[in-house]
């Protein structure tokens, strides 16, 4: 005499509440593992400390994933296109830090002019970032474009590190970086 414990019962995969759990555990797993990503990524700018510190730690990483990208040969083509992603997804978070939160201050502060350029310059970084994206990773002309926008950067980088950022947390005070510090790492980690 054989043991059928199904019998007379829905299989598990059959069973519409074994279905919805099983779904439901796997979007709370996903959700962890989004989490826990996004705090990875992010925690290279928190652990830096003040908003400036993290925002140049940002600045070295983009720096690093140029450096990779201008080591390729024009054969490396799936290499190119996933540290071109890098880069824009690097870029993307960083963008909404200072967009959504360093410009406005330095407005608040202001530095009016200074974050409409820097805005403005972000504009420019989108068009590299598309035109690359829109360009064969194997032409010729495209790691020309790399170094154009790695020269970009590096300028944009310059007036940020050693002009407007050190005034604006000179303006800021104590209290003032400590809540652009917050609210820039909420902003990351979002974005993230």
């Amino acid at each position: 005499m054989s043991l059928n414990i199904f019998a007379g019962a829905r299989r598990p995969l059959e069973n519409p509440a074994f279905l919805l759990g099983a779904a439901a555990a796997g979007f709370a797993v996903g959700l962890v593992a989004n989490l826990g990503r996004k705090a990875a990524v992010q925690s290279l700018t928190a652990l830096k400390g003040d908003w400036d510190e993290g925002l140049k730690a940002e600045h070295r990483l983009t720096l690093k994933i140029f450096d990779a990208i201008e080591k390729t040969e024009e054969s490396d083509v799936a290499k190119r296109k996933t540290l071109l992603v890098q880069l824009q997804h690097a870029l993307a978070k960083h963008a909404v830090e200072e967009e959504n939160v360093v410009y406005p201050a330095m407005r608040d502060h202001g530095q009016i002019e200074d974050a409409d350029k820097l805005v403005h310059d972000h504009g420019y970084v989108k068009q590299y970032l598309f035109d690359l994206s829109e360009m064969q990773a194997d032409d010729p002309a495209w790691i020309g474009k790399v170094r154009d926008f790695r020269a970009d950067i590096e300028a944009h980088v310059r007036e940020e590190e050693q002009i407007l950022f050190p005034r604006l947390k000179a303006a800021l005070g104590a209290d003032g970086n400590a809540h652009v510090t917050s609210v820039m790492n909420k902003a990351g980690f979002a974005a993230a």
